[in-house]
């Protein structure tokens, strides 16, 4: 019988153990989201629990279309939750106790505040989902991810869903021909004179969240036929926070990088300063073969190059609270870059028999440097209790580059041509100004708003070359009256707006329609003056969204949008860099519409996430770069001549495939796959009538592991079709590995860029009279090294922002 004891104590002490722990996983913590002002419920709303005390989320969900949320299965412990939508100021609810007796926690009715200005906001280190979908676009919140110590913002926007960086830097949306890039909701191609500078010195920890803005409102220009909008980080805790940073590679680059926030009772100030230093090697091939009714010949060019170049970026915000009602902004940016480069080339004349016939020999040099200066106010004020509100904002801004580059061409065998000597010197110089002025305010029982706006945008670019040829028996360097010249641009745009928003019950619906009055003129140095007769547009806006039992979301929007031509395409100043490849712009360019329809569909686990878009989009009068090949007379030699024009009509059709899988809160994955399908007709030329497939591809995989450890890595894949051929990227690929130290303050990143071998880039171009291939490789395999150190100082005589207590 004793012996039996202690098996019978077994049994029951298994079965006490199955009790207790059911018991113990059944906490349940739920509430309902909705506006302060109004009641409105708030569908989508993040919620994150956490564990008292703990830094990261214990597990993170979004509220249902009525704005209800239940948290289930856990253990007895003291848990806090943080609500976030946005546009609303984040809630975060304490001294939430869970026991086996009481166990289920409602909360109640938590009011999320109108964000009226950064002060309201309660920030904390918190574990956002990395994507946030919806009709109009797609959010990615750079907190979530690695890439968010130490790098810049041209890392960051290579792992955005529908986001593609080429070589040079520039992003550009999927499926859309011309892609505007924002900074706080303001162009940043009005800051500066070469927007890809500004993205490889921004650092991204001054980075909250990027929005892909594939229909953007009715308050944005109707440039573009999308808008890539960078949000930086206002401020932080009550105190003193900030970061510290440094990174460096093993190809010689590096970077060092500090952001920091003063936050008081009514003001904050925030600054970021960073540093960058690039070095740059790369190889290029280029084989084009020449068809004329007598003859075929052809030239095979190879090149290799190095650079160096640095940068450093500086940015300076102040928020006050003038009274609670009242709220002013001032920020101010200021970039600095210089660079240098030397190049060569050769480039085999080759006969119809592919025998060389003679070798041309360039040896380049380079020398640039640029700054930008831009400084904005926006002014807030609350006009009524029942959420009506004014804002005011101006902006300034001044950049300039000077670029200096020398040419030294040779010719073998010596005597067939002359050698010659050339210098370059661009001076640029840009001014803008823009003003808004927005009116917003609740109609009915405070589920809409309505939106009116009026808006002026002023721009100036002056465009100096001054070409110099070497004279080899004065052994000066004299004008070229030809190619020198100095091209003025102004232009004038005067824009309203108006656009109403309705939400409830799971629908939402938003309209707009915006009108633009667009003033341009300019004229060259020669005498030459061309003034562009002022022109109306108008861009109707529409989108249609409806949440549904729980985990459905259907989305359809439509709009119109411009190309505008600018200086760029518009300059007929000659490059001939490259005397048998001479490039110039189109004085004569018309602007390009684009009507675009998007149809989206998402479904929502508690897990994962699945959202598969279909996009339409017909555009008028596309602005593209064309090239033609003419036989210069009494020769064998052919010169390509490459300008700007609207080549035509295009029609595309792409289908876009974003995905998300997080079956723990330590694993996730996501993904996003395009193919557009591209019709091209054209009156100018018939190579341009052409259809093409364009492809790309991302693949995204973060884990976190013990230790404080975690481990990141992502894929991405480009192919496109363009009016007269194709280009061809190969993949690129970045893994990162974080280990934590001091408390998450100090954390140690190791990253390996393109494991699978530097980034190429193959173009194919085909016209009436030539083929042409190109290919180039650049050094972008690439060990980096990264520490980056977070500091915080709670301010004690400061109280803290109010908290909902639970009921």
């Amino acid at each position: 019988m004793k012996k039996r004891l202690p098996k019978f104590y077994l049994i029951l002490l298994i079965l006490f153990s199955g009790i207790a722990a059911y018991a113990a996983d059944k906490g349940t913590i739920r509430g309902k989201v909705v506006e302060e002002i109004g009641g409105l419920t708030i569908p989508s709303a993040i919620v994150s629990v956490y564990l008292e005390g703990a830094e990261q989320a214990l597990t993170t969900s979004a509220t249902d279309e009525d704005g209800f949320f239940s948290i289930k299965n856990l253990k007895p412990g003291s848990y806090r939750v943080k609500i976030s939508y946005v546009g609303y100021a984040p809630l975060i609810v304490n001294g939430i106790i869970i026991t086996e007796k009481d166990f289920d926690k409602n909360l109640g009715s938590l009011k999320l505040s109108s964000e009226q200005n950064s002060l309201q906001e309660v920030t904390i280190t918190v574990q956002k989902p990395a994507i946030e979908f919806g009709a109009d676009g797609v959010t990615y919140n750079v907190g979530s991810t690695l890439l968010a110590e130490g790098s810049t913002a041209t890392d960051v926007l290579k792992n955005v869903p529908m986001v593609q960086v080429d070589i040079d830097g520039n992003a550009t949306i999927a499926g859309k021909k011309s892609t505007r890039v924002f900074i706080d909701g303001k162009p940043s191609d009005y800051m500066t004179s070469n927007i890809a500078d500004l993205l490889n010195v921004l650092p991204s920890d001054a980075i909250e969240k990027i929005e892909v803005l594939t229909n953007p409102p009715a308050k944005y220009s109707g440039d573009g036929e999308g808008i890539i909008n960078i949000v930086m980080k206002k401020g932080f805790k009550v105190g003193f926070n900030g970061n510290i940073g440094i990174a460096g590679g093993v190809q010689g680059n590096g970077n060092a990088n500090t952001n920091a926030s003063y936050r008081g009772k009514n003001y904050a100030i925030n600054g970021s300063a960073a540093y960058r230093y690039n070095v740059g090697r790369g190889e290029s091939n280029s084989y084009r073969e020449n068809f004329f009714p007598d003859t075929t010949f052809y030239y095979d060019q190879t090149g290799s190059s190095k650079s160096k170049s640095k940068g450093a970026n500086f940015r300076l915000g102040f928020d006050w609270d003038i009274t609670p009602k009242q709220n002013i902004r001032l920020s101010t940016n200021y970039n600095d870059n210089k660079s240098s480069s030397n190049s060569v080339n050769n480039l085999r004349y080759l006969s119809e028999e592919l025998i060389e016939r003679r070798l041309r020999n360039q040896a380049n040099t380079g020398d640039g440097k640029s700054n930008n200066f831009v400084i904005n106010a926006d002014y807030k004020l609350q006009t009524d209790t029942s959420g009506g509100n004014l804002s005011i904002g101006l902006t300034f801004n001044t950049n300039g580059s000077l670029d200096l580059r020398t040419y030294n061409t040779s010719y073998l065998p010596i005597g067939i041509s002359r050698a010659t000597l050339q210098q370059n010197n661009n001076d640029i110089g840009n001014n803008g100004l823009t003003f808004n002025l927005d009116y917003d305010k609740p109609v009915f029982k405070k589920r809409d708003r309505i939106e009116l706006g009026l808006a002026y945008n002023y721009r100036k670019n002056d465009n100096d070359l001054l070409v110099e040829n070497f004279n080899f028996q004065t052994q000066q360097f004299l004008t070229n009256d030809r190619l020198s010249n100095q091209f003025l641009y102004n232009e004038n745009i005067f824009a309203g707006y108006a656009s109403y928003n309705y939400r409830n019950n799971g629908w939402g619906i938003k309209t707009g329609v915006r009108t633009e009055l667009t003033d341009v003129g300019f004229d060259l140095s020669t005498g030459e003056t061309y003034n562009v007769k002022p022109y109306l547009s108008v861009f109707p806006n529409l989108s249609f969204n409806r949440f549904f039992k729980k985990r459905y979301n259907l989305g359809a929007t439509y709009s119109v949008r411009i190309n505008r031509p600018r200086e760029n395409t518009l300059n007929p100043q000659v490059n001939n860099v490259d005397t048998l490849n001479i490039s110039y712009g189109n004085p004569n360019l018309s602007p390009s519409y684009t009507h675009q329809m998007d149809i989206s569909f998402g479904a929502f686990g508690q897990k994962w996430s699945f959202t598969p878009r279909l996009s339409y989009s017909s555009s008028q009068g596309v602005i593209e770069r064309f090239r033609t090949v003419i036989l210069i007379p009494g020769s064998t030699t052919a010169r390509s001549e490459s300008t700007f024009d609207n080549v035509g009509a295009n029609n595309s059709l792409a289908l876009i495939l974003i995905g998300n899988y997080r079956p723990t809160n330590k694993i996730s994955a996501n993904g996003n796959f395009s193919l557009i399908q591209s019709n091209y007709t054209s009156k100018l030329n018939s190579a341009l009538n052409r259809d093409g497939l364009s492809v790309r591809g991302t693949f995204g995989f973060s884990m976190q592991l013990p230790q404080k450890t975690a481990f990141e890595s992502n894929l991405n894949y480009a192919n496109n079709v363009s009016a007269q051929g194709r280009n061809k990227g190969s993949i690129t690929s970045s893994f990162s590995a974080r280990k934590m130290f001091f408390s998450n303050r100090l954390n140690f990143r190791i990253t390996l860029n393109d494991i699978f071998g530097n980034r190429n880039n193959t173009v194919y171009n085909e016209g009436e009279n030539f083929r042409l291939q190109s290919f180039s490789t650049n050094n972008t395999q690439n060990f980096i090294f990264s520490l980056n150190y977070r500091f915080t100082k709670i301010a004690k005589k400061i109280p803290p922002p109010p908290v909902a207590k639970p009921q």
